[in-house]
């Protein structure tokens, strides 16, 4: 199987639509401000965040702006965004790193930021109304990574996907294995040199509030993955695959990892895939937060 990011980005949308927490998601709605809005997404990936809140009916007028660090992600998004837009009857002007997708009710000025995150953080001339870091906060350096991230808004930032420590891929293959994979596939996370945590989403309660952020909305958004009928729905098979190739690069040669069971793990999980027999469930953390000192809209 040829593994491609991008894909995998485009795989997990569904699993994504589902494990966003509705109570936060509500929140965030009742909270923004008028438009039209400045939103920075960091971490942003191939812009699925862009399409759901355009498809979500949340976002109108506003200007976007989506800094990702990979020239891989940045160059799909280039030609992604126009069509997703034109697929939503949406008009498209623009080209390159400049859009702007509009109709009779929106109107979303887009900019694309090859950067790494810090980088932009010191050259960003004006924060936005709206941060949002996906699936991203888990991946850096906690806590000294938050205050800096938190200065690219003036009042809101929504959260989500905070991996929280719990793994399960059912049905079992061998109870002790599995555990022991899963134990090294968190210490992983842990001890990455640019940063991570395996326990994020908890971890972000304190986090937050030493950061000088108010928490107005927290829940679970769990990935929860599982065929029907033997098929899973839209391309999360070749998500489940994605996952088992995080699992394989993370592992491959641990010395506490028996080489031979672990390749039998990996052909056990990918035949369970193939078979519409694997669940896959991930615990995950959404928050809404404001800067404190700003009042709530």
């Amino acid at each position: 199987m040829e593994y491609s990011f991008p894909h995998y980005l485009l795989s997990k949308q569904s699993v994504d639509d589902r494990a966003l927490n509705k109570d936060v998601l509500r929140a965030l709605k009742i909270s923004l401000p008028q438009e039209p809005l400045r939103i920075i997404e960091v971490g942003a990936g191939i812009g699925t965040m862009l399409r759901r809140l355009a498809r979500w009916d949340i976002v109108h007028k506003a200007e976007y702006v989506l800094v990702d660090e990979m020239a891989e992600n940045i160059d799909y998004a280039r030609a992604w965004i126009p069509q997703w837009a034109a697929e939503s009857s949406l008009s498209v002007e623009g080209s390159g790193d400049s859009l702007r997708v509009f109709d009779s009710a929106r109107d979303v000025r887009i900019r694309l930021e090859q950067a790494d995150v810090f980088e932009f953080i010191q050259r960003n001339e004006r924060p936005a109304d709206l941060l949002i870091a996906h699936a991203f906060l888990d991946l850096l350096q906690m806590p000294e990574s938050l205050p800096k991230l938190l200065s690219l808004t003036h009042s809101l930032a929504w959260l989500t996907i905070n991996f929280d420590g719990a793994t399960t891929l059912e049905p079992t293959v061998d109870a002790s294995l599995d555990a022991l994979i899963e134990r090294l596939y968190h210490e992983t996370m842990d001890t990455r040199p640019t940063g991570g945590d395996s326990r994020a989403g908890r971890h972000l309660f304190g986090h937050l509030r030493r950061a000088g952020a108010d928490i107005l909305a927290a829940g679970a958004s769990d990935w929860v993955v599982h065929a029907a009928g033997g098929t899973y729905p839209a391309d999360e098979k070749y998500f489940l695959h994605f996952i088992l190739h995080f699992f394989e690069e993370s592992l491959t040669g641990h010395a506490e990892l028996d080489a031979a069971a672990f390749a039998n793990w990996l052909a056990a999980r990918r035949a369970q895939i193939e078979s519409g027999e694997l669940v896959y469930i991930a615990h995950q953390m959404d928050f809404l937060v404001k800067r404190s000192g700003e009042k709530s809209v």
